[in-house]
């Protein structure tokens, strides 16, 4: 039985919890700063720790002794968590979209006698998974195209949007800059951009640049793609008003406002999907073609508790590479991108296998549906 240190008992971080616990594979030690969190999570077998994450001295007196540590703390906080992994000697997991902290933890992971793995989430995570599986079957590639979004099923303001994720996590890939891959050259473009349209079984969506959803695909693919983007898909409408929010009246110069604004107005759901859309298209047998990869996932319940389908397949990716890391399938050391998995392995795993059509539960009903493409704009 492996000892998992879970830094964080939030949205994400209890459902990671519940479903290491409920294999009976691993013992689980959960740490947050908040009591009433970590109450919510506490339960038979799982152990709890109160703990500043910016404190080094304790977090690093804390992931002594164990395996791994799966960090679902906020991307702002990542850096204090890799940077005792390193000095505890413990294999490192993160959820982060933050690009600035990903170039951190690979700097980190050089000479590192264990594994550093960023960015196992859903975007950045499954999303590199699937586009980098879809590239290697191509002879010549021309443009890898990545959409994801974390949706609500029945949108009902203006925004078109509620919170399932962490409301930092989504102001930080609204405002920093994009990685892309733009005419053969790695470049930054600016968040919030390069508006499109698209509809999908029927639905009418739209999709904007933002931040960190890649990962370390651009520098995979740099120089063997002519271009390569990420968006996030929303409904029509949402874009604009944030832009409203952000540059007119200067909220991304004011983030804890803008936090506060939402997390106060814009109501939470258990009622959501996440669409992952991935189109590739280059030569292949000496015809130019196209490949895409579409699906919609749903929540489900977890060890007894209903999730929604942004918790289930965040939750899922990260355990899936602990998983597939202890069964060898992964380097043991240094740093490991999303990409060096390949997506038969990972939907085949126990818990990436959500992603495949199947429950965590088995006896419920599925939850993914293969959806069609009807246009793009």
């Amino acid at each position: 039985m492996h000892s998992i240190l879970v830094i964080g008992a939030g949205k994400i971080g209890s459902t990671i919890v519940d479903m290491l616990h409920e294999t009976g594979d691993y013992s689980v030690t959960v740490a947050d700063a908040s009591a009433e969190a970590l109450a919510a999570v506490a339960k038979d077998g799982v152990r709890t720790i109160q703990l500043d994450f910016s404190d080094a001295v304790a977090l690093q007196n804390a992931l002594k002794g164990h395996y791994a540590v799966l960090s679902a703390a906020p991307y702002h906080l990542t850096s204090h968590v890799a940077k005792a992994a390193r000095l505890a000697g413990v294999n490192y997991f993160d959820l982060t979209e933050d690009v600035a902290t990903t170039r951190m933890v690979k700097e980190l992971s050089e000479g590192a006698t264990t594994a550093f793995i960023p960015q196992c989430g859903l975007a950045p995570g499954f999303i590199s998974i699937v586009a980098h599986d879809i590239a290697s079957r191509f002879d010549k590639l021309d443009t890898v195209r990545l959409r994801v979004g974390a949706l609500p099923q029945y949108p009902s303001n203006a925004l078109s949007y509620n919170l399932t994720w962490s409301t930092d996590g989504v102001i930080n890939e609204y405002i920093e800059r994009c990685e892309a891959v733009v005419d053969g050259k790695l470049r930054e473009v600016p968040a919030m951009e390069e508006l499109e349209e698209f509809s999908l079984d029927g639905t009418r969506y739209e999709a904007f640049n933002t931040s960190g959803g890649l990962g370390t695909l651009c520098e995979t693919l740099e120089g063997k793609v002519r271009n390569l983007n990420y968006k996030t898909i929303r409904y029509p409408g949402h874009c604009a008003l944030m832009r409203v929010l952000l540059n007119d009246l200067q909220l991304r110069n004011r983030r804890e406002v803008l936090k506060d604004i939402l997390e106060n107005a814009v109501p939470a759901t258990m009622q959501d999907m996440v669409i992952v859309f991935v189109t590739v298209t280059g030569e292949r047998d000496g015809r130019f073609v196209q490949e895409t990869y579409a699906r919609s996932v749903y929540g489900q319940n977890v060890a007894g508790t209903q999730r929604t389908a942004i918790q289930v397949t965040t939750a899922a990716g990260i355990c899936a590479m602990l998983d597939l890391l202890i069964a060898g399938k992964l380097p043991k050391q240094g740093f490991v991108r999303q990409e060096a998995i390949d997506l038969d392995s990972f939907l085949a795993n126990r818990f990436g296998r959500v992603y495949a059509g199947e429950r965590l539960d088995e006896g419920q009903e599925p939850a993914v549906k293969n959806i069609r493409l009807d246009a793009v704009a």
